[in-house]
């Protein structure tokens, strides 16, 4: 009864207004160092909650009627970052179970069986069989999950806003003070992202490296954007028209430099990361994304009705 109440209220407060949930793994088991990120059982209750309340569409879809003014009633998009392997083995059988159309947007660079730095940084803190890191010759002691994902995330600040090269070195430097091996390839190779596409997902770029494309030149936030299209229009033969942000937030971690290459490499979308909705007054690239982490279905459903409410242009 308070579900259809909530979709009731989604239908007043969301007229012609688009919600695009981000996410970007889907775990097959709980991950203590990944607390936010659903499992399979949660993802689960979350697509039902969509296809019983709420309007799925795909980007392509949702994007023709946002400038047309013709979105139905709690209109939402499912939209994945990064080009987990997960997203193929747990994700899309899901997606699929509940006819939900998704986006993964797949940053490049990472399908050649390396992980991206920043899962590189928090599996250093992940081995419990670790009870102590060097930090830039710094001893420290590990000791719980808690206390190991707080330490994890203030390095992933520490070196979030860095350049690609020096990130990168950063990284490896961790690495080679622990003596530590790297974890299995987490993200999906070519064929992967060929045989995803090929169930009906979405493929989207991301760029190369993801960079945070602020901190980068013109010209190479332009090479990340064109070369990343250009890779998965290989990979999969098809077009690729939408793009995603690294990090993805306005002003702080892209700016109109970045909108405007992506523009002239022929997307069609661009998403971000600052929380709302969009509609027909919003820039197509710079659509919002938002996804509630509540455990509770009503909350998790009242959560994305009140998202609603925001929907000012970025």
């Amino acid at each position: 009864m308070i579900h259809k109440l909530l979709q009731l209220a989604g239908k007043l407060l969301g007229r012609n207004k688009l919600s695009i949930l981000i996410y970007h793994q889907v775990l097959a088991e709980p991950d203590p160092m990944r607390p936010s990120e659903p499992t399979a059982e949660i993802f689960d209750w979350h697509m039902r909650l969509l296809n019983q309340y709420f309007t799925p569409l795909s980007l392509d879809q949702a994007l023709i009627h946002l400038k047309q003014g013709t979105l139905p009633a709690n209109a939402v998009c499912v939209t994945f970052d990064d080009g987990y392997l997960n997203n193929l083995t747990v994700a899309q059988p899901i997606l699929a179970k509940y006819t939900i159309p998704a986006t993964v947007y797949v940053a490049t660079g990472f399908s050649q069986g390396n992980n991206m730095w920043n899962d590189r940084v928090i599996h250093l803190f992940a081995d419990k069989e670790r009870q102590q890191l060097t930090l830039q010759g710094e001893q420290v002691t590990l000791g719980d999950w808690q206390q190991r994902r707080q330490l994890a995330q203030q390095w992933l600040m520490k070196l979030k806003y860095l350049a690609i090269a020096p990130r990168l070195a950063e990284v490896d430097k961790l690495y080679q003070e622990n003596n530590a091996s790297e974890q299995a390839p987490l993200m999906m190779s070519p064929a992967q992202i060929q045989q995803l596409a090929a169930t009906g997902i979405t493929i989207g770029a991301h760029t190369i490296n993801h960079p945070i494309l602020q901190v980068l030149p013109a010209a190479e936030q332009q090479t990340e954007i064109v070369r990343s299209k250009q890779q998965l229009e290989q990979w999969t033969t098809k077009p690729v028209n939408h793009f995603a942000y690294p990090n993805g937030v306005f002003s702080r971690d892209f700016d109109e430099t970045a909108l405007q290459s992506v523009q002239l490499a022929g997307f069609h979308s661009a998403v971000a990361t600052d929380w709302g909705v969009s509609d027909n007054h919003s820039s197509p690239f710079k659509l919002r994304r938002f996804t509630p982490w509540d455990s509770n279905q009503l909350k998790f459903h009242a959560r994305l009705i009140n998202n609603m409410r925001q929907s000012h242009p970025l």
